[in-house]
């Protein structure tokens, strides 16, 4: 299909109106959270120049990844406000332009945001969360919480268990740790047993083990110094926190999801949430746009104003929609992945009627 000046004027406006909000909420979201932890950063001594020239220059990528749907509704709903109340909607329905041809350059627009929203959370936002989440963890404590700490118990492989008394994060070292290996019986035939285990240069090092082996009833004990093995759980594994898959490319997160299903952990609602986010949560702009357009392009009583309000509380409505939903995927009273799309799916199914309804 052809664009036409109409839908490049269509698009232009509203690339225009969304660039210019996405700069406005990213100001807004900086004061926010500045004026919300100011008491962390004065605590900690954090330096003005590292806050405003490495930590928040670092956290506009996530920013815009979250806002992005809100500016882009407002964006679509603004421009086609504007639109309808000048007659220019009216006057290309009159003309035969039908709705569904008008929704054309909201579409393409909503494609083109949604895939570079997926490329931004993707790729770009997790290699800048890492800065973000290592100054948070140095000047605003409890933002990323670990899970698991102390007592920990991971599958290596389905014939051996790793299991480690307390893993210090920030070192990499576990401490009281024991690997055990099972027979095709289910039988212990080898432990290893080590204070601390250190992970150096992609290995697990030892510097004193004593490994068991357990042969026809009889049990052989040998000392080795150092030990270095190779492990299928790595240092994320042992120490997970709530906020670990933001500093994740889909890539990472898609063999670290499969790291923790091997292990055989219970409690991995949050991490299957977030995984799945990464590939849902773009596609609220592509949805938004099929909400901007029904809601907007006729001329209403109150013009602009009550237009924009309808659409914030809509944008507030779907978006609250997916936060509610979320726990429960976390706590596992929803399946991960419908916790995620429900919402989604919700909102395109009723934009699509609301299309429907506006075309009769």
């Amino acid at each position: 299909m052809i664009l036409t000046t109409m839908d490049r004027h269509i698009i232009m406006r509203t690339l225009f109106a969304y660039v210019f909000l996405i700069m406005v909420l990213i100001i807004f979201f900086v004061l926010i959270h500045y004026l919300e932890h100011i008491d962390d950063f004065l605590d900690h001594n954090a330096s003005l120049r590292k806050i405003y020239l490495i930590y928040y220059p670092s956290y506009i990528p996530s920013i815009i990844e979250q806002v992005s749907p809100l500016a882009l509704f407002l964006a679509a709903i603004f421009t086609t406000s504007r639109l309808a109340q000048s007659l220019q909607m009216t006057a290309l329905q009159t003309g035969g332009v039908s709705l569904q041809r008008l929704s054309f350059p909201y579409l393409l627009l909503g494609i083109f945001v949604s895939t570079l929203m997926f490329i931004v959370g993707g790729w770009i936002s997790p290699h800048t969360n890492q800065t973000v989440l290592s100054y948070d963890d140095l000047y605003i404590k409890g933002r990323n919480q670990q899970i698991y700490v102390s007592e920990i118990h991971r599958r290596n492989d389905p014939s051996s268990v790793v299991t480690v008394g307390y893993f210090d994060r920030r070192t990499k070292t576990a401490h009281r740790v024991q690997l055990q290996q099972f027979g095709p019986d289910g039988s212990l035939i080898e432990r290893v047993d080590g204070q601390q285990m250190v992970w150096r240069d992609s290995l697990w090092h030892f510097s004193y083990a004593t490994v068991r082996s357990f042969k026809s009833g009889h049990e052989e004990r040998q000392i080795i110094t150092p030990l270095d093995t190779v492990l299928l759980v790595f240092p994320r594994d042992l120490a997970r926190s709530v906020r670990d898959i933001e500093s994740m490319t889909i890539p990472i997160a898609t063999d670290y999801i499969a790291a923790l299903q091997r292990s055989g952990l219970a409690d991995t609602g949050r991490d299957m949430v977030g995984y799945f986010s990464m590939f849902a949560y773009p596609f609220t702009n592509l949805i938004a746009m099929l909400i901007a357009l029904p809601l907007t392009y006729r001329r209403r009583r109150g013009g602009q104003a009550v237009q924009i309000g309808l659409g914030l509380l809509i944008a507030f409505v779907y978006l609250t929609a997916q936060k509610l939903t979320e726990p429960f995927g976390y706590t596992g009273e929803l399946p991960p992945l419908l916790a995620v799309v429900l919402p989604h799916s919700a909102f395109l199914f009723g934009s699509l009627i609301a299309l429907v309804i506006a075309r009769k």
